[in-house]
């Protein structure tokens, strides 16, 4: 049995949009049995541009049921049956998040009629539903609304169980047998994205790497790295999508490939450098830095050095380079509060604390006066220096070996005076007898605050790799 549905909403967001109207159609594998529709009451205005697309106004739905008064007659619709729908994600997980707010799992089987419109009908254009329902004569009435969508994608449905049922070598039970099959496996495979097939996943990696999501033109809209390719990938598609805007991302990925990396630190930076080369559209956030505050260090007027924290961006346009970059200005506060109780540095002077006089740690008698002039610039820099020291590379000139992608290879990551310069690999048996040695091997890449990071975070990290020093 399956309960085929659709909806309207205020908007694309389940964590803060309403359901507006809901349509159920019941289909027993043959033919519609039973219906179901209803306005609801959102309890919130319905933004104009909502219901300029769908024709529900807020006169239309100010005597609807609530959707509490209608959970009950939805549960025993859907109850033991497979929850039907045209991009299933995003109708499951607008009812999924109503129940939730009343404190119920509304947990379904679900199918999606995007992907097995694709299975069963390949080679279209288009597979939305407006276009799918014109390629193959579904008359659909009522553009937007629940109950005419609903119905267009329960005839849908219908045409989609009966139209893969020619004889397969003269017998009919094996014809109908197959579409069961491809029902089973759809049910099965409903997560995924619409153009990706479950062997496809099957057949990834369990192990470190980068991959990449293309679109149907081929074009990479998506970089991203993991210890374990294909679990990351199972998780992507997995998850319940929170907005249109993410369901448009899931429903775009036509097809998967991916690079093998061998740890994780080399899948870092060349994903780091790769999103960065091809600009992806659904990396927006990693195109730009994602360590975008600055620590910078100066000497002010008096010959004291002088911590501070800001926007990298804005530093740039000074000519100010920060000795370590942060993700955002809360974590680089509480960095610098760190240094500062564990050098004895003066608040004041980290730009922690606003003042013209002694800072808040001088009246407490934990900061030797910095800030006012009762320590001297030299013994004060001292301790600045350490704090310096603490957080940039140990080392200038350095190697990190680790483990490669097979059996019997090395990857080899090269900084040369704190400048990061690539990587690559090489068989275990390779012999370097220099500096030169190891930056013969690798592959060049580009140095840039994400990938000081990057490295920074891994020689702090309780990592089993052998560092090669080269001072």
């Amino acid at each position: 049995m399956y309960a085929i549905i659709d909806i309207e909403t205020t908007g694309g967001q389940p964590a803060q949009d309403k359901i507006t109207e809901i349509a159920i159609f019941i289909h027993d594998g043959q033919k519609i049995v039973d219906q179901y529709n209803t306005l609801i009451n959102p309890q919130r205005p319905i933004p104009y541009f909502i219901s300029n697309l769908t024709g529900i106004t807020d006169e239309m739905v100010r005597d609807a049921p609530k959707f509490y008064e209608v959970a009950k007659e939805i549960v025993e619709f859907t109850e033991g049956k497979v929850f039907v729908a045209h991009n299933v994600r995003f109708d499951y997980s607008f009812i999924k998040k109503e129940f939730a707010d009343l404190g119920y799992t509304f947990q379904r089987k679900t199918l999606c009629t995007v992907r097995l419109s694709r299975s069963l009908i390949p080679g279209l254009p288009s597979y939305s539903l407006g276009k799918l329902c014109k390629s193959i004569d579904i008359d659909l009435k009522q553009r937007h609304r629940a109950i005419g969508d609903a119905e267009a994608t329960a005839v849908l449905f219908d045409k989609l169980l009966k139209i893969n049922r020619p004889m397969v070598d003269g017998n009919m039970n094996m014809a109908a047998d197959h579409t069961t099959q491809v029902l089973k496996e759809e049910i099965k495979t409903s997560l995924l994205p619409p153009a990706i097939r479950r062997e496809q996943v099957d057949a990834l990696p369990m192990v470190p790497g980068v991959y990449y999501f293309h679109n149907e033109a081929g074009e990479v809209i998506y970089v991203g790295k993991s210890i374990n390719i294909k679990k990351r990938i199972i998780q992507h598609f997995n998850i319940d999508y929170k907005s249109r805007k993410s369901l448009d991302f899931k429903n775009s990925i036509a097809d998967i490939t991916y690079e093998v990396m061998g740890n994780e630190l080399v899948a870092l930076l060349f994903e780091s450098a790769e999103i960065k080369r091809m600009k992806p559209q659904y990396n927006r956030q990693q195109r730009r830095s994602v360590f975008n505050t600055g620590i910078f260090v100066y000497e002010d007027g008096n010959g004291y050095k002088r911590l501070s924290f800001g926007s990298v961006n804005k530093a740039a346009n000074v000519s100010l380079t920060p000795i370590i970059a942060l993700s955002n200005q809360f974590k680089a506060k509480g960095f610098l509060y760190h240094k500062v109780g564990k050098y004895n540095l003066c608040q004041k002077l980290c730009d922690l604390y606003k003042t013209n006089g002694a800072c808040f740690d001088y009246q407490v008698h934990q900061c030797n006066g910095a800030c006012i002039g009762q320590e001297s610039p030299e013994e004060y820099n001292k301790r600045v220096d350490a704090a310096i020291e603490s957080f940039t590379f140990e080392h200038n000139s350095f190697v990190i070996i680790g483990k490669g992608r097979e059996p019997g290879e090395k990857s080899v990551v090269v900084v040369e005076q704190g400048t990061y310069l690539g990587f690559g690999f090489v068989d275990e048996t390779f012999a370097a007898h220099s500096f030169e040695d190891m930056k013969s091997v690798i592959k060049r890449y580009n140095d840039n605050k994400d990938i000081q990071q990057i490295i920074r975070g891994h020689m702090r990290s309780k990592h089993k790799d052998k560092v090669i020093v080269f001072d």
